[in-house]
C-alpha cells in the first residue's frame, strides 16, 4: 500500500509542469508543502489537482473523509478510521460500490504529484526493509486519487491502488499492491468530466509500466518512531545482506 511519499518540488515547479495555478482553500498551508518523507499516517497537507478545479493546484489532507464529516474534527475521525487504513488508500476494484468512492469516482478524481514513494519489502525471517520507487528519468510522478470536500470546506484525498505488477510484486511481497500511476499522456484524460466506468477502468489498467521505474532499499529509520525520517538523505541507498532479490 502507498502510505509514504516524497515531495520536494515546490508549488511553482508543479504549476509549470502541469500548467496550473495555485489555489488555496479553507485550510491554507504554512509555507511550501515539501516533504523528503511524507508519512500518510500524519495526515499531511499535500498539493493535488482536483477534477472540479483542474486548472488549479490546491492543498488537501491525506486521508479521505466522508463529505458529511467536519474537517476540523479530522484528528478524532482518523483515530476511529485507523483500523480501516485511515482513508490513505482506496482499492481501485471497489471504486464503483464503496460508500465514499462511488460518490467521488465520476466527479472528484484527482492527481497527487510526487517525486517518488516508499513500499515495504519482507526479506527472509520477516526482516522488513523500505524500498524507494522513482522514475528512471526522475521526472514528476502523477498518482491517481479521489477526493472529498467536507461540509466545512476541507479537501481530503486518497491514493488509488491496484494489484501489483511484476516489479511491485517482487518488492511489495506481502500485500502485492501498487499505487495507480498515470502516464504523462493520460493526465488530462484522468480529470476529464466525460469519463464513464469503462474509461476509468482502462486508465487504471494501462497506467505507467514497470519499465519506467527504479527501486532500491533505503534506511530503516523510515519505520522508526525514535528516528526522524523526514530528511533529505532518507532516499540514500542502503544495502542489506538479508535481501535476496535483485534490484
Amino acid at each position: 500500500m502507498c502510505y509514504s511519499t516524497r515531495v520536494t518540488r515546490k508549488a511553482k515547479e508543479l504549476e509549470l509542469f502541469y500548467k496550473v495555478s495555485k489555489l488555496v482553500g479553507a485550510r491554507a498551508p504554512e509555507g511550501e508543502l515539501v516533504y523528503p518523507h511524507a508519512n500518510g499516517w500524519n495526515h499531511p497537507l499535500l498539493w493535488i489537482i482536483p477534477q472540479e478545479a483542474k486548472e488549479n493546484l490546491t492543498p488537501s489532507m491525506w486521508g479521505i473523509m466522508p463529505p458529511q464529516q467536519l474537517g476540523a474534527d479530522y484528528r478524532e475521525y482518523y483515530k476511529g478510521a485507523a483500523r480501516f487504513g485511515a482513508g490513505l488508500n482506496a482499492r481501485s476494484e471497489k471504486l464503483f460500490d464503496h460508500f465514499i468512492y462511488k460518490n467521488s469516482v465520476y466527479t472528484k478524481r484527482c492527481i497527487l504529484p510526487v517525486d517518488g514513494f516508499f513500499e515495504p519489502h519482507t526479506a527472509p525471517k520477516k526482516f522488513k526493509v523500505p524500498f524507494y520507487f522513482e522514475r528512471k528519468d526522475r521526472e514528476i510522478l502523477s498518482l491517481a486519487g479521489l477526493y472529498t470536500v467536507t461540509k466545512d470546506g476541507y479537501n481530503t484525498f486518497t491514493v488509488l491502488t491496484k494489484a501489483a505488477t511484476p516489479l511491485f510484486a517482487k518488492i511489495h511481497n506481502e500485500k502485492f499492491r501498487r499505487p495507480v500511476i498515470l502516464n504523462d499522456a493520460d493526465i488530462a484524460a484522468w480529470l476529464d468530466d466525460s469519463l464513464g466506468e469503462a474509461d476509468i477502468k482502462n486508465l487504471i489498467a494501462t497506467d505507467m509500466s514497470d519499465e519506467a521505474f527504479r527501486a532500491y532499499p533505503v534506511s530503516k529509520d523510515l519505520y522508526s518512531r525514535k528516528q526522524e525520517a523526514n530528511r533529505k538523505d532518507v532516499i540514500d541507498q542502503v544495502d542489506y545482506p538479508q535481501i535476496e532479490i535483485s534490484y
